[in-house]
């Protein structure tokens, strides 16, 4: 397992390493710590201040470094350092398409600060080709609670692949959760639908859309359970209807999870554009650490 993880020596980034401890399998652990320096500004670029400048970054690069390999390497089969100078977000996302993972940590809700995501997690979230895990600190002492969203793209299968490789899912709890999309066009349901006969609201057009949806959701949840059977994992599912991000936050922040599971489609249609992307949705907004999975190539 090879691992980029990024760090600036802030809260958020020792709660990522903290994460990526608790979370990822025990063995195989090939971690790469990436720090990331500012560039000086253009009137340090001469003379004595701008060796003053780099003298000062290259001791707190290797500072925060040290520190990270400090909390890593005792439970890592390897720890690189890595340096590079320039922006964050360009140097984490050039990197990312090399490794299994990339982790990135960030504030929880509720936490000191804005919470959400910064803006260097936030372009990682987006433009990465491989895996990111936007890693917040763990609230289960023992074992974990994951909640996987699948909608049976592919990219969503990709995710539960990839949990299932990378994760340490002993003792962990596996929610599979699908939510059936509201339609943008309402069916036109009459008031009196509610009065019905319960076959009768089976036999209406509504109740066969109802059925259909149920059997959809079923079927996708079936696949996610067919990858996760060798994992020997306790699995629960859950089916709702509604705006996806929202229903999945609302169901991580009621179920206490530790990890949301997520795949990331790249849809550019007129509709994503203007709803914004699910997976960078519920990143911002989840209480949890999310990983989030994009669909191969």
């Amino acid at each position: 397992m090879k691992v980029l993880i990024a760090t600036d020596g802030s809260c958020p980034a020792g709660a990522g390493l903290r994460a990526a401890l608790r979370l990822l399998r025990p063995v195989d652990r090939n971690f790469d710590v990436l720090c990331v320096a500012p560039r000086p500004a253009p009137n340090d670029r001469a003379g004595r201040r701008r060796e003053d400048f780099e003298r000062r970054i290259l001791r707190e690069t290797t500072q925060i470094l040290e520190q990270a390999r400090t909390t890593l390497q005792p439970e890592a089969a390897s720890v690189q350092l890595l340096t590079e100078v320039g922006s964050p977000s360009a140097a984490i996302v050039g990197r990312a398409g090399d490794y299994d993972l990339t982790l990135i940590g960030a504030r929880g809700r509720g936490e000191t600060g804005s919470g959400g995501l910064g803006p260097v997690a936030s372009r990682v979230v987006e433009h990465a080709s491989a895996p990111v895990l936007v890693a917040r600190e763990v609230r289960s002492e023992q074992g974990l609670r994951v909640l996987v969203a699948v909608d049976g793209s592919r990219a969503s299968l990709h995710a539960v692949e990839t949990l299932a490789s990378l994760f340490d899912l002993d003792s962990a709890e596996v929610c599979l959760m699908n939510v059936a999309e509201t339609p943008w066009v309402q069916w036109g349901v009459e008031e009196d639908w509610v009065t019905e006969s319960e076959e009768a609201q089976e036999n209406s057009d509504a109740g066969q859309l109802e059925k259909e949806l149920v059997r959809e959701a079923d079927a996708v949840i079936d696949q996610a359970r067919q990858l996760l059977r060798s994992q020997h994992v306790s699995i629960s599912t859950h089916i709702d209807e509604g705006n996806p991000a929202n229903e999945i936050l609302s169901e991580a922040e009621r179920g206490q999870y530790d990890v949301l599971v997520v795949g990331a489609t790249g849809a550019r249609d007129l509709k994503h554009r203007m709803l914004g992307s699910v997976s960078a949705k519920i990143a911002w907004g989840a209480p949890c650490s999310v990983l989030i999975v994009p669909e191969r190539e």
